[in-house]
């Protein structure tokens, strides 16, 4: 009985201590000791109810965990709704009489509720009063940081990002930390008003209305360093890139500056490009870890979004070269604008690539400048979703909207999507709601279109003089120490401009977003201008005959089709022939020997689309077991990557030839299903691949495999379109060259943007392959291969024309 009434009361919400009463004595008075302890437990609300009540805070609590963000405060210019709604939530408990949708009314809001394991709003206490849950989840979820995380899967990763949004007090600074962000502020907000006095009239693509980007980037890479990270690999759009370049990767400021002298020479070949697409690469003491770390932003077209799949094969490249299989070493950092993050489909591809096996970068951290805004465009008219950043979604990354306007919001966000990635190495996505100060460019006028908005933009202080009152408020700097900063830096810039006046001469290889050492002289240009043979021996050629013709592991039981398959190589390699698939093989496997990284990937690559190359044998008895006997070739081999990749032209393209861009002794091919379908990745070709090399002095060494041939298969199955890559060389018609010279046709290459070839002989093939690797210099390399020529008895080639 005393256990009975001990619960009863405990679930009533008797404070401790009261709610147990001691067993009453079993003599003639029990009845009337019985009457008197009644009472405490008549006067309890019914059971029912104390468990509806629970039930109703515990919906509460999730309501707010899912859809708070819908009412947090995001828009610095208090004009817009960051998710395109101005309606709140019915469960969102914005006036009290809205407690009624939850059976509660304003008679609850002090009675003390029991919180579930699923919230940390309690701190150390594990009850709270109904009035005290709804203002903490008010402070969690509906201020300046908006979080949306209840659609991930996963309990513990949802745990986590409560544990770091709910639990009060979590969000403190040192004064140390406010000075270091006011600085970082102060140099951003700074470096665009120097251009601004120096070059008004010039396009520069201010970040002005986000200046908290440069801090928030460099919270991400400090906090990123701390945990391990040493080199980071970035990839934005125009936007505030040359902020970026000056305060976050700490490119001289002079050489900034003399780019906008128009009156400079280019000291490199090639037409080099507008100021705002250069990369670059620079190796430096990080302060704040005291740790070594590599930057690098890697050159853009015009053409938003298209860097993103190249800046996740550059990271994976490096990943691999270093031998960083889970990510802690090499990291990256995608920035975005929010009309192209919702409108172009490649962030979907790339979001794909994310979490595939022979793909993923292990986490790429997004932020997002969202300055509301697309050119003219309103974000009604320019997306479908609430928010732009929904694309996120569909890999269950977790989205923190913040708004600008608070930078230590900002900082606290960016330092959780550095430990998320750190933690989980999965994609996460910072939504800095901002505004844009300035028209599209610094010479458009945006009132035009958005009146009202820039009415509000030009009555708006902006974020560095709203930081520093609030820091000079609460005595963490006076106001002559702010100034110094000020005046400080602005010397900084000076000294830069004066010094930018003696340069004479551009150097685009200064801007070299991915440089290879050791490959070409110092001045990069090749070391020779000769290639040795590219044929082999008759050993290394029956060798790999021979591995390509058999199952090289025990116990493995293959189909029997390929049974007969391997059966006929043998016998080809016996008859000291080869046919394209054999071709292939022999200039792979002899690069691999060499110790060159070989990486084939496109869409069914593994056995191939006509069901030729059986790279990777399947095991027919056990699931999931393979073998690729191209890497049981030679003892101290270089690994073979063949991968079968996501169904997608554009990302995937774009992620190989940001794989190639690492390293000039590597291999990259990507084979299109049919030669027709490479028009889906035409961006990649016609502003990377093609003039790559003119406009960023970057060579690039990738290969596209296009299968071609009118046989029949209809329209859009024939053509590789060979035409539309013979266009696109560069061959001057004014310039005869000179047949007599030595090394003509190395020289004729180096020349050229591309090779374009299309082989009639498998032994053409095995050359041109090896070929590509042998050269002194890298050229994009686009092959049109067979099909019926595959299996054609015609299309052989004798050991004699592949000797060395």
């Amino acid at each position: 009985k005393s256990w009975d009434i001990f619960f009863r009361n405990t679930n009533a919400g008797a404070p401790p201590g009261t709610a147990y009463q001691s067993p009453l004595p079993l003599s003639p008075g029990s009845l009337s000791a019985m009457a008197r302890v009644q009472p405490l437990v008549d006067a309890q609300p019914n059971v029912d109810k104390l468990v509806e009540d629970h039930l109703a805070v515990q919906s509460l609590i999730r309501a707010y965990q899912i859809r708070g963000h819908h009412v947090a405060q995001l828009d610095p210019l208090g004009i817009l709704d960051a998710d395109l709604d101005s309606s709140v939530p019915a469960d969102i408990i914005s006036s009290t009489d809205k407690l009624g949708f939850y059976g509660l009314d304003e008679s609850d809001l002090d009675k003390v509720f029991h919180l579930p394991t699923t919230t940390f709003i309690g701190g150390q206490e594990s009850a709270l009063p109904l009035r005290e849950i709804i203002r903490r989840l008010e402070m969690a979820y509906c201020q300046h940081i908006g979080v949306e995380f209840m659609f991930i899967n996963d309990l513990e990763q949802c745990q986590w990002i409560r544990q770091k949004f709910e639990t009060p007090g979590i969000m403190q600074f040192t004064n140390e930390e406010k000075r270091t962000l006011l600085a970082r502020l102060v140099r951003s907000t700074r470096f665009e008003d120097f251009l601004q006095r120096k070059w008004s009239s010039e396009k520069r693509f201010g970040l002005e209305g986000c200046e908290v980007l440069i801090p928030a980037l460099k919270t991400i890479i400090d906090k990123s360093s701390e945990n391990g990270v040493d080199y980071v690999i970035m990839g934005m759009p125009h936007r505030g890139r040359l902020n970026v370049l000056a305060n976050v990767i700490r490119k001289e400021l002079e050489q900034i500056f003399c780019q906008f002298d128009s009156k400079l020479e280019a000291a490199d070949e090639g037409s080099g490009d507008v100021k705002y697409h250069l990369g670059m690469y620079h190796r430096r003491i990080n302060r704040v870890t005291d740790r070594n770390i590599t930057l690098s932003l890697v050159a853009n077209p015009s053409h938003l979004e298209a860097a993103d799949p190249v800046v996740m094969g550059k990271t994976k490249a490096e990943q691999f070269y270093c031998g960083d299989t889970e990510g802690k070493k090499v990291m990256s950092i995608l920035l975005h604008g929010d009309a192209a993050f919702a409108g172009q489909g490649i962030v979907y591809e790339t979001f794909h690539l994310s979490d595939l096996p022979s793909y993923t970068a292990h986490g790429t951290v997004h932020v997002v400048v969202n300055n509301q805004i697309g050119f003219t465009t309103d974000p009604r008219m320019a997306r479908s979703s609430p928010y732009p950043t929904d694309v996120a979604r569909v890999v269950n990354a977790p989205i923190f909207h913040v708004n600008s306007d608070d930078p230590e919001a900002v900082m606290y966000v960016c330092k959780v999507a550095a430990e998320w990635r750190s933690t989980f190495h999965k994609d996460v996505v910072v939504d800095l709601v901002c505004y844009r100060r300035n028209g599209h460019n610094e010479m458009d006028e945006p009132m035009f279109t958005q009146p009202l908005m820039y009415k509000q933009i030009r009555k708006q202080k902006p974020v560095l003089q709203k930081y520093a009152e609030l820091l000079v408020s609460q005595g963490v700097v006076d106001q002559p120490e702010y100034e110094e900063e000020i005046s400080k830096y602005d010397r900084i810039c000076e000294e830069a401009f004066a010094r930018s006046k003696d340069e004479k001469i551009l150097h685009i290889k200064h801007w070299l977003d991915s440089p290879w050492p050791g490959f070409f002289t110092l001045d990069g240009q090749p070391r020779s201008m000769t290639c040795p043979s590219t044929g082999l021996t008759e050993d290394i050629l029956t060798h790999i005959g021979n591995v390509a013709s058999s199952v090289p592991v025990e116990n493995f039981t293959i189909h029997g089709g390929l049974s007969r398959i391997l059966k006929t190589r043998g016998e080809l390699v016996k008859n000291r022939t080869v046919d394209w698939a054999l071709a292939e093989y022999m200039a792979f496997g002899s690069l691999l020997k060499e110790g060159i990284h070989i990486r084939l990937s496109g869409q069914d690559v593994e056995r191939g689309t006509f069901s030729h190359r059986h790279h990777v044998l399947h095991d027919q008895n056990v699931d999931k077991k393979t073998c690729i006997p191209m890497n049981h070739l030679w003892p101290n081999q270089a690994p073979y990557t063949v991968c079968n990749s996501s169904l997608s032209e554009y990302g995937v393209l774009g992620f190989e030839l940001g794989f190639a861009m690492a390293s000039p002794n590597a291999l990259v091919l990507w084979e299109a299903q049919f030669g027709d379908f490479h028009n889906t990745a035409q961006c990649i070709i016609d502003q990377f691949i093609c003039p790559g090399q003119a406009k960023w002095v970057r060579q690039n060494g990738i290969v596209l495999l296009l299968p071609h041939g009118m046989e029949g298969m209809g329209p859009e199955h024939s053509s590789a379109r060979p035409e539309r890559f013979l266009q696109m060389c560069n061959d001057d018609p004014d310039v005869l060259p000179n047949l007599e010279e030595a090394n003509f046709d190395i020289n004729q290459l180096y020349d050229c943007n591309w090779v374009v070839v299309n082989c009639s002989t498998p032994g053409n093939f095995f050359h041109v392959l090896r070929r590509q690797i042998l050269l002194p210099f890298r050229k994009p390399l686009i092959i049109f291969t067979p099909k019926s020529l595959l299996r054609h008895p015609e299309a052989r080639t004798s050991f004699d024309e592949m000797l060395s």
